[in-house]
């Protein structure tokens, strides 16, 4: 009898077995994946001698002569950016023209030719020392597509672009974060790039730094420049037959429920048309509403903002760019700094800390009683994403008296869930784990009402 119960169970043991195998073996984040994602929001500083020709792309046969922005003040950079709330700045320490912001031993094509501070200028150490002073992080940009350097498509040029990133990694204190742009122009000679020999440069030169390219190794391209992450979008990729310059954009944008890597998503977007300042588009720079709309369609959907804020050909941020990010900021500080849901759920939930949490199994839900009727217009749910992603779809609802009506559904949750949606005016609200791949690690929820500036 005994044997028979044994054997009757024997499938049941197993699934459940099978189920905790799989909720262990979920990808997760290292130490430096898990503390970038929680900057949220960090900026592109595009500046080279294109900003001098008025072009996005140059090639490479620009005279350093052009270059002498004589009013240049980092520092007036990375205060605004500070004031603006975010927390790192990753400069074009080298463009697709090759020309180079600091004064490498490698290239002529450099701001040490070039008329500024008379050939004794450092640009990438005026940002550097910048953000130390103001409490940033500092990154930089290096292109591997160089348009002036002659050893470009031969073999030879791999160790010219080490050099050149070794100079970058060791002489400018900490990196957090080092940009390799897989783009370059159908026409260039054909390259065949040693990222691995790149990326263990950067890993034994700089171990807290997360790299970037299109599908990694630490972070990965969103797939487009409009600042769209995905409505879905997994912290996880496949990568195989992928590489910087080939990878499906939807599929970056999306990411992949059943990927083996942890690889989340960087939006970026720049807040004028293009990624270099043009004087024409001095009135086309995006509105504080515009970019809080960015905010909510990459952070609020579990990637990054990387906002591109273009200095002038006067070496400084114009005041409109200025006002802008700080407008910005504004707003978002006036709809998140209330959450409703603060002494209403376990402090657990409104700690502000991923690792304090609550279990919710698929099918569970978490009832939110307000203590009397709140209007709100905006709600938030995260994850303890250290131990993976695990919602697959969810839904908030709100009790009206007699039943319970949907405000929303969604899928993914990851790092952060941001929802928008019209004003309701409830005291309860339940949120609900319609799919999962295990148990949710709920660590925040929040309910907020939206600025009048939004």
């Amino acid at each position: 009898m005994k044997k028979n119960f044994l054997t009757a169970c024997l499938p049941f043991l197993l699934a459940i077995l099978a189920l905790k195998a799989f909720a262990q073996e979920l990808p997760k984040p290292t130490p430096r994946q898990l503390n970038w994602q929680q900057l949220e929001t960090n900026a592109f500083l595009h500046f080279t001698v294109n900003t001098f020709t008025d072009k996005e792309w140059g090639d490479g046969t620009e005279s350093p002569a052009i270059f002498n922005p004589a009013k240049l003040d980092a520092r007036q950079w990375i205060k605004a950016l500070k004031e603006a709330g975010f927390k790192m700045a990753i400069i074009t320490a080298k463009h697709h023209d090759g020309f180079c912001l600091w004064p490498s031993k490698y290239t002529e094509h450099s701001i040490k030719n070039s008329p500024y501070k008379n050939g004794k200028g450092d640009i990438v150490k005026e940002v550097a020392d910048a953000c130390k002073e103001y409490g940033i992080k500092f990154g930089f940009y290096l292109s591997p597509w160089d348009r002036h350097e002659t050893s470009y498509g031969t073999p030879a040029y791999n160790d010219h672009y080490k050099n050149q990133l070794k100079e970058l990694l060791t002489n400018y204190g900490e990196v957090s974060e080092v940009w390799f742009d897989g783009a370059k122009g159908e026409n260039a000679k054909d390259m065949q790039y040693d990222f691995d020999g790149y990326w263990a440069l950067v890993r034994k030169l700089q171990p807290k730094a997360v790299l970037f390219s299109d599908a990694g190794p630490d972070v990965r391209w969103v797939g487009n420049e409009r600042g769209n992450a995905g409505e879905t979008c997994w912290s996880t990729i496949n990568t195989e037959g992928m590489a910087p310059g080939k990878a499906d954009a939807k599929y970056l944008n999306t990411g992949d429920a059943n990927g083996k890597k942890w690889i989340p998503a960087e939006t970026d977007v720049s807040i004028r048309p293009g990624w270099f300042w043009h004087e024409k588009e001095n009135d086309k720079v995006r509105s504080p509403k515009n970019l809080v709309n960015l905010y909510y369609q990459s952070v609020g959907r579990n990637s990054l903002l990387l906002l591109n804020i273009p200095p002038n050909r006067d070496g400084l941020f114009a005041a409109s760019d200025i006002a802008s990010i700080k407008a910005f900021r504004k707003i978002l500080n006036e709809t998140f700094t209330l959450n409703f849901a603060k002494g209403k759920v376990p402090p657990k939930l409104t700690d502000n800390h991923l690792n304090t949490y609550t279990e919710l199994k698929e099918g569970q839900s978490l009832v939110i009683d307000l203590g009397k009727n709140i209007t709100i217009d905006r709600a938030m749910v995260q994850e303890n994403i250290a131990r993976g992603q695990r919602v697959e779809e969810a839904v908030l609802e709100y009790h009206n008296g007699n039943d319970w009506k949907k405000i929303q559904s969604f899928t993914t949750v990851g790092y952060k869930r941001l929802l928008r949606f019209g004003e309701v005016k409830a005291r309860k609200f339940r949120l609900t784990i319609s799919r999962s791949k295990s148990a949710v690690q709920l660590a925040e929820i929040g309910f907020f009402k939206a600025s009048k500036d939004e």
